[in-house]
């Protein structure tokens, strides 16, 4: 047997005593469905991802994809879900009501900065949903729960800001989220051209903590008195 044919049982062996393991491990089986499908569309969009690469990726099969997601659109709404079940259950966690009103918008600017560093496949996933116009995302009661929570709070830090007298009475929590989540947004989903066109490297740390400085910044005096 040469060795290309041998690397191939290797992994079909691989594979196969994988998925019995995921088989008997339904919450297993469906986290790592959802964790290859995320990073399958964040590389190739909805329409370049492929559900056997999903299945490869997940070490699992087809079968087993289809009975707990239904199919690829079901699978690509469930990942848009968790991401941003992600972003915004680690916002509760700011408490951005139990700080000052400039500290709580100031911290969360920094966060979501932060957070779309780590995590490039959520600015991924925006980006493709956009092309589709939000397709997907209308479908979805879940994230407009989720999103409530935010301008709520948001709504409230904004509130005791301008009965300090610190913040303009026409500050807009829907405006000052735009503001802050573009500015991150933008510059790491353009980042290659930007820096191209520009001759800069917009990833070099000192420029990543400058323009984190810069987002903080704009942000609050944007509704500052």
């Amino acid at each position: 047997m040469d060795s290309a044919s041998e690397n191939r049982e290797k992994k079909t062996a691989r594979r196969q005593s994988s998925e019995r393991v995921l088989q008997r491990d339904p919450e297993r089986t469906r986290a790592a469905i959802l964790e290859a499908a995320t990073k399958e569309f964040a590389e190739n969009g909805m329409g370049g991802a492929r559900v056997d690469a999903i299945a490869e990726r997940a070490g699992t099969n087809k079968r087993m994809l289809y009975h707990y997601f239904g199919d690829k659109e079901q699978l690509y709404l469930r990942v848009l879900e968790e991401a941003y079940v992600g972003i915004r259950t680690a916002e509760r966690e700011l408490n951005i009501g139990d700080r000052t009103p400039q500290e709580g918008i100031g911290e969360l600017a920094l966060f979501t900065w932060r957070y779309f560093l780590k995590h490039p496949e959520f600015l991924s996933l925006l980006g493709t949903e956009n092309l589709h116009k939000a397709r997907w995302l209308r479908q979805s009661v879940r994230l407009k729960e989720l999103h409530s929570h935010l301008i709520g709070e948001l709504s409230e830090v904004l509130e005791r800001g301008k009965k300090a007298g610190v913040f303009v009475a026409s500050a807009d929590p829907l405006h000052v989220y735009l503001t802050i989540a573009s500015l991150g947004y933008f510059y790491l989903y353009n980042q290659y051209t930007l820096s191209t066109i520009f001759g800069r490297d917009l990833v070099e740390p000192r420029n990543l903590d400058a323009w984190e400085r810069h987002i903080v910044h704009v942000t609050l005096a944007s509704i500052s008195v």
